[in-house]
């Protein structure tokens, strides 16, 4: 009998080593072949692995099995998006409201919304509570999208909808980009201050949500979501650098990107953005499901004109997405 316990638990060592393996890889390198395997979450992979090691050790008794503990625990803190934001724990928590000051300078505050086309109800009031600059609106319809622009500015702002998106703001919209193979949206706005931005509102294409993964046709369809996505978040970025001053501009991205922050899609942005809640972010940022939210697909980037000091995800009862709010100092 104990040689069977023995050889069970030199097996589960094996399996917890050779699934580290992948999943560093694939994380790290981001192939699109395994991009159904990278749709999960790290730590839902480092789960298995560390079972695995933890009922070796049961088995085993030695310290091997401990080995694998220690080092799936290392590349958990490494590896998963949700611990990057550790750091942050000593910043002061973002509130309700207006967004106020930073060092006496006035900040941006700014949203990001996937609003379900208002299938739970309007996230209006929702929205409305923290006294937004900039909203950013996906799945939204345009009678939708000025709604949400009056309760929030009473007539007094600026909106700007094309096809499922809409970009409100508390200042003026000077310019619209539309793209008309996309949902995503580009504008000029002019804030009540006169300082201007350039704004882009994306909505990806939507994801594979199969995850049978003893089926071929699986992979194939994670592997051909990603790589559209990446295109169109390509195309997104060739009109920007056309039409902007790309250097000297501050300017905003963010929305529904509809792929998890490790994805290889988010790369295409590290060069010249940086991620607000990343940067700054206190909690739980993930935005996906509401009520068990596992994956951070909603997002807010900006160049380094804006510099982020505080953000966060908020649930609201009116979609099924979590709200990403963050607050800028524009330099």
């Amino acid at each position: 009998m104990s040689t069977i316990r023995r050889r069970l638990g030199w097996l589960l060592v094996g399996l917890s080593l050779a699934l580290h393996l992948l999943t560093v890889y694939c994380f790290a390198r981001q192939p699109d072949h395994f991009a159904a395997f990278t749709v999960l979450p790290i730590w839902l992979w480092g789960g298995i692995g560390l079972a695995s090691s933890c009922v070796a050790f049961y088995f085993l008794r030695v310290p091997l099995s401990l080995i694998m503990t220690g080092v799936w625990s290392v590349t958990l803190l490494v590896g998963s998006d949700e611990a990057r934001v550790l750091a942050n724990f000593a910043r002061s928590p973002l509130m309700p409201g207006a967004a106020g000051t930073e060092n006496g300078k006035p900040l941006l505050r700014v949203m990001t919304l996937n609003c379900a086309v208002f299938r739970y109800g309007s996230p209006a009031a929702d929205i409305a509570l923290w006294q937004p600059d900039v909203v950013l609106l996906q799945d939204a319809f345009p009678y939708q999208v000025k709604q949400i622009a009056d309760v929030l500015y009473s007539g007094h702002g600026d909106y700007r909808e094309h096809l499922t998106n809409g970009i409100v703001t508390r200042g003026k919209i000077l310019r619209e980009i539309r793209n008309p193979n996309q949902r995503s949206q580009q504008v000029t706005i002019q804030l009540p201050d006169g300082r201007t931005m350039e704004v882009v509102n994306v909505h990806l294409d939507t994801a594979a949500t199969d995850l049978r993964f003893w089926n071929r046709a699986t992979w194939a369809a994670h592997r051909s979501k990603r790589v559209l996505r990446r295109n169109e978040l390509t195309l997104v970025q060739q009109i920007l650098e056309q039409t902007t001053a790309f250097r000297d501009t501050p300017i905003l991205l963010g929305g529904d990107f509809n792929a998890p922050a490790n994805d290889m899609v988010h790369r295409q942005l590290d060069r010249d953005f940086v991620d607000a809640f990343a940067r700054a972010g206190m909690g739980w940022g993930n935005t996906f499901q509401r009520r068990f939210p596992i994956l951070r697909i909603d997002l807010l980037y900006a160049t380094r004109q804006l510099v982020s000091v505080r953000s966060k995800t908020v649930t609201t009862r009116h979609s099924d997405h979590r709200m990403v709010i963050a607050d800028f100092l524009m330099n």
